[in-house]
């Protein structure tokens, strides 16, 4: 049975035409970079392919990093955004890089 449910409420659900789809990445960067190299490149990432592109990024690590991208409004990441993302940090010398497939980042 399908539910009406208002605008209000699909949008604190996230769902319909408030569902927001990103995906997660991990990488890795080479053994015994210096803390000061990482923070570099990580400034270099979030200005090199996140910002110009509005997406969001949220994550952690070290040297082993992962996270989730998503766009910086509501709405849904493509497949571009994945392929960009996956060439930057490859062509940025990071290691074991993987991208997930897009999902409902409230829901999944």
């Amino acid at each position: 049975m399908a539910t009406n449910r208002s605008r209000r409420l699909r949008k604190k659900l996230h769902i319909a035409e408030f569902q927001e789809l990103g995906f997660s990445v991990k990488w890795r960067f080479p053994e015994g970079t210096p803390v000061e190299t990482i923070d570099e490149q990580l400034d270099a990432f979030i200005e090199g392919a996140i910002e110009p592109n509005k997406l969001a990024f949220d994550g952690s690590g070290y040297l082993q990093w992962e996270g989730l991208i998503c766009l910086q409004d509501i709405g849904h990441c493509t497949d571009e955004h994945r392929a960009l993302v996956k060439k930057w940090l490859e062509d940025h010398k990071m290691e074991d890089v993987e991208v997930s497939d897009l999902f409902d980042i409230w829901w999944d």
